[in-house]
C-alpha cells in the first residue's frame, strides 16, 4: 500500500495552482479548469512525483470551516520537506511570499511557515 493522493482545501483552486506551481515549484499532474480541478505533484526527481496533492475547492462548508479554523489558529495545513529551509526561505521571500517568521531550529529539524495566500499556512521542514 502507498499514499496515492491527499488534498488541502483552498479558496480558489486556479490561484492555488498558480502559486504552488509558479512560486513553490511543484508540477501539474492534472488541470481541468472547466471542472475547477487541479492536482499537483513533486517536481521531477524530487521524490518520485507519485503522490498527487488535490487543491480542493473550499466551497463545502465543512472544508471551509476546517481551512479557516486552521488558518486563524496559525496551524499549517500541510508540511513540505526541503533540503535547505533557509535557502527556500530566501528564495521565496524574494518572490514576495509572506512568512509567519524566520526559520527556526529545534529537535525535529529546521522549519519555517509560509502563507500560501489561498487560505492555508504551509510548513517547510528540513531534517
Amino acid at each position: 500500500m502507498r499514499l496515492k493522493m491527499c488534498s488541502i482545501h483552498v479558496k480558489d483552486p486556479a490561484s492555488a495552482h498558480e502559486f504552488y506551481t509558479g512560486i513553490l515549484g511543484f508540477e501539474t499532474l492534472m488541470a481541468l479548469p472547466e471542472h475547477n480541478l487541479y492536482i499537483i505533484k513533486d517536481p521531477a526527481g524530487a521524490g518520485g512525483g507519485s503522490v498527487g496533492l488535490l487543491l480542493e475547492p473550499s466551497d463545502n462548508p465543512i472544508g471551509a470551516a476546517y481551512m479557516n479554523a486552521c488558518h486563524d489558529a496559525g496551524l499549517p495545513a500541510i508540511v513540505f520537506g526541503v533540503p535547505d529551509v533557509r535557502a527556500e526561505y530566501e528564495r521565496l521571500a524574494a518572490k514576495g511570499v509572506i512568512f509567519q517568521g524566520e526559520p527556526s531550529e529545534g529537535p525535529g529539524g529546521t522549519t519555517v511557515v509560509l502563507d500560501d495566500g489561498c487560505g492555508n499556512y504551509v510548513q517547510l521542514h528540513q531534517d
